[in-house]
């Protein structure tokens, strides 16, 4: 099953190590679908945003540059 069919309601959910602790605004991740990476809103966590697993890693070596 990829990404695309899968049901997100029950997919464990991550945020950065970064995130501040009183629940603000996060980027949650999720891990386990070969090749692409979910990405949501924590605070409104509809849709995810699904992006290959290069784009991803592009994106967040820019984030720490």
């Amino acid at each position: 099953m990829d990404a695309a069919q899968a049901d997100m309601s029950v997919t464990s959910w991550r945020r950065s190590s970064y995130s501040n602790a009183d629940e603000g605004n996060c980027v949650e991740v999720a891990d386990g679908f070969p090749g692409v990476v979910p990405v949501r809103d924590s605070k409104n966590p509809g849709p995810a945003l699904v992006v290959t697993a290069d784009a991803w890693r592009a994106f967040v070596g820019h984030v720490k540059d």
